[in-house]
């Protein structure tokens, strides 16, 4: 499967950059069948019925492709352009065709470059949420994302699962970042009544870390949900080039400055990219590695967030999605969003540089 992920991507890629602004016929034919093929559908049977016909209250109206298990849609896909991108109507637009048949537990938007999945709710709301998104791209780090809509993991039920799974990981996620603080207070308590405040450690400091990294176990944990690659090759991601031109384009910005000067400028859709292009610049251009010390640095008396190996302190726990900088050190990214933003923050501080955060990083 992996196999034939990467090469769906690489064939999508090269088409989209042939013909970047294909209108929805020609999005349909040259990216979303092949797409559906991909999910292990057969396009040429009965299984998959496009311009499949919905009734509303309205009247009728047609899904782009109904994916059908026997006679029972089971899955809609609705097709935007790939000259266009996805938006809130293309969403309610598919969430309110979902509705009106109950057969239908999963949903798919896509212009053949982004992805939104979504699916009823498992608490018998049959309410159609959000599950994931992603982008062509990520299919080449995270193959495994297709997974959730193959023909055999939704007759399986495995889908079913994953979603449970998932959706169960994202409460956790966000009741954690939106009651961080009182978390971590409630934490710091406990701490101060089973240790005493006498102790000579800041006890504020880590209950708030402890939290950050529960967050990042977390986020990791339902990234790797139905994953079928070995942790080996979980890790073999390719090595980010480092970019600094002040017209590229993304959806988190890192902005080096010196003094009033932006002197790098590094922007991606995925954070760890765009976190690991602004520790490599620094490490290159302005000795990073000597300024935080000897090597592993560990903030967090945990993990090693740069290190010359793939390993954590002591030599005897891997680095889990680590990255490996062109310059040969290994760089720790499965941290939340406010982690990475602390990370390189200190990272600039110690080359006395400034840093600023833009696009994505602010929506938190």
């Amino acid at each position: 499967m992996e196999q034939a992920v990467r090469g769906f991507v690489e064939e999508a890629e090269s088409i989209l950059e042939a013909s970047p602004q294909m209108d929805e016929e020609k999005t349909k034919l040259r990216l979303i069948l092949p797409f559906i093929e991909l999910l292990g559908w057969d396009t040429r049977s009965t299984e998959v019925e496009p311009e499949y016909t919905v009734r509303m209250a309205t009247g009728k109206t047609k899904v782009d492709f109904a994916l059908l298990i026997g006679d029972t849609p089971v899955v809609f896909i609705e097709a935007k352009p790939a000259r266009s991108g996805l938006d809130e109507d293309s969403v309610a637009q598919l969430r309110s065709y979902m509705r009106q048949k109950l057969e239908v537990d999963w949903g798919v938007v896509t212009n053949g470059k982004s992805f939104e999945v979504l699916t009823k709710g498992t608490d018998g709301r049959q309410e159609e949420i959000s599950l994931i998104q992603f982008q062509l791209d990520d299919l080449k780090e995270r193959p495994e994302l297709v997974e959730i809509l193959s023909k055999n993991s939704i007759q399986s039920g495995k889908s079913d699962e994953i979603a449970t799974q998932i959706a169960q990981a994202g409460e956790a996620i966000l009741h954690l970042r939106e009651n961080k603080q009182q978390v971590a207070n409630e934490l710091n308590k406990v701490l101060l009544d089973e240790i005493g405040a006498s102790v000579p450690l800041d006890t504020e400091a880590q209950a708030t870390e402890f939290v950050d990294e529960l967050i990042s176990v977390l986020e990791e944990q339902r990234r790797a949900i139905g994953t079928t690659t070995s942790p080996s090759e979980a890790n073999d991601v390719p090595t980010p080039e480092i970019r600094s031109s002040d017209d590229i384009t993304g959806e988190y910005s890192i902005k080096i400055t010196d003094g009033d000067t932006i002197i790098a400028n590094f922007a991606d859709d995925n954070q760890s990219n765009v976190m690991a292009e602004a520790t490599e610049y620094m490490i290159v251009n302005y000795n990073l590695i000597s300024e935080v010390g000897p090597l592993p640095y560990v903030p967090g008396q945990k993990n090693a967030i740069l290190n010359d190996q793939p390993v954590h302190p002591g030599g005897d726990r891997e680095m889990r999605t680590y990255r490996e900088l062109n310059s040969g050190y290994y760089l720790y990214t499965s941290l939340n969003q406010d982690s990475k933003k602390r990370h390189v923050q200190r990272f600039a501080e110690m080359c006395s540089l400034g840093v600023e955060f833009e696009g994505g990083w602010e929506s938190h």
